[in-house]
C-alpha cells in the first residue's frame, strides 16, 4: 500500500515527483512516479542506504523501482545502486568504463568513500557489488514511465565531473534533478575529476533544459529556482576564470 510523501519523510516537489535529503552527506535522492514505472534519481552512499531508499520507494508507490538514473559517479550518489536488482541503471556516457571490474575508477570510488568517512568494509562491499550502468546516455534519452509521465535524461556535462547527467521531468512546474552541478547547502565542490572550464556552460545547458519556471533540485541542499542556478553559474565563472 502506498503512502504520502510527507508521511514517508520525503518532500513533494511536483505531482508525482519527490525527493529526500539523506543523512551524513546531505545527498539528494529523487523519485519520479508513473502509472507503469518508477524512476529513482541517485542511489545513496552504501548498500544499506540503497536498501533504505528501495524500501521507502516501495512504501511510497506500492511498486518496485524500475529505473535508476545516476547523476554522476561519486560514492554518495552511486554506491547503493546494486540493491535495485532488475532495475534499468542509466548513467552518462563513460560511466560503464569507469566502473568496470578491476578498473582504476572503482579503486578511486572506494578511496574517496573511505576518505570522506564511510566505513572501509562498507565501502569495499558496495564497490565490489557495483554493476556498471546498463545504458549510457549520450545527448538525451527519454524514459516513458506511463500515464503521460516521462523523464528526459540529458548528458549536460562535463562540469562537476566528466560524466554529469541531469533529469528533467516536464510538468507544471517542470523539475530538474541537477546532481552536484548545483549545490545549495555549500559552495560547489570541485575535485580532481571536475572540468572547471566546462562547468559554467554546463549550467547554461541546465537552464536551457528546465527554463525559467522550473524547480531545480541540487545534489545537496534545498530546492532552488533558475535565478539561483544562474547566480551559481556566474560565481563559478568568476572562480574559474571562464567568460560569461
Amino acid at each position: 500500500m502506498s503512502v504520502g510523501w510527507e508521511e514517508a519523510g520525503w518532500e513533494r516537489v511536483a505531482a508525482g515527483v519527490g525527493r529526500c535529503r539523506l543523512p551524513v552527506w546531505d545527498c539528494t535522492a529523487g523519485l519520479v512516479v508513473g502509472t507503469d514505472a518508477v524512476l529513482l534519481v541517485d542511489a545513496g552512499s552504501s548498500l544499506a542506504e540503497g536498501a533504505r531508499l528501495r524500501a521507502a520507494a516501495e512504501r511510497l508507490t506500492g511498486r518496485r523501482v524500475t529505473h535508476v538514473a545516476l547523476t554522476h559517479p561519486h560514492f554518495d550518489h552511486v554506491l547503493g545502486a546494486a540493491v535495485f536488482a532488475g532495475a534499468e541503471v542509466l548513467g552518462a556516457a563513460g560511466t560503464r568504463a569507469l566502473f568496470a571490474p578491476g578498473g582504476r575508477g572503482r579503486e578511486a570510488l572506494r578511496a574517496d568513500a573511505v576518505a570522506n568517512g564511510l566505513d572501509p568494509r562498507l565501502a569495499a562491499e558496495a564497490v565490489d557489488a557495483l554493476a556498471p550502468a546498463r545504458h549510457e546516455v549520450t545527448g538525451g534519452r527519454e524514459v516513458d514511465l506511463g500515464g503521460g509521465r516521462r523523464a528526459l535524461l540529458t548528458a549536460v556535462g562535463p562540469g562537476h565531473t566528466g560524466h554529469d547527467l541531469a533529469v528533467l521531468v516536464p510538468g507544471d512546474p517542470a523539475v530538474v534533478f541537477c546532481g552536484d552541478l548545483v549545490e545549495e547547502s555549500g559552495p560547489p565542490q570541485a575535485g580532481p575529476d571536475a572540468a572547471p572550464s566546462h562547468w559554467p556552460p554546463a549550467l547554461d545547458r541546465l537552464l536551457e533544459l528546465g527554463g525559467e519556471d522550473a524547480r531545480y533540485v541540487p545534489g545537496h541542499g534545498a530546492v532552488v529556482d533558475a535565478a539561483f542556478v544562474r547566480a551559481q553559474r556566474d560565481a563559478l565563472a568568476d572562480r574559474f576564470g571562464v567568460s560569461r
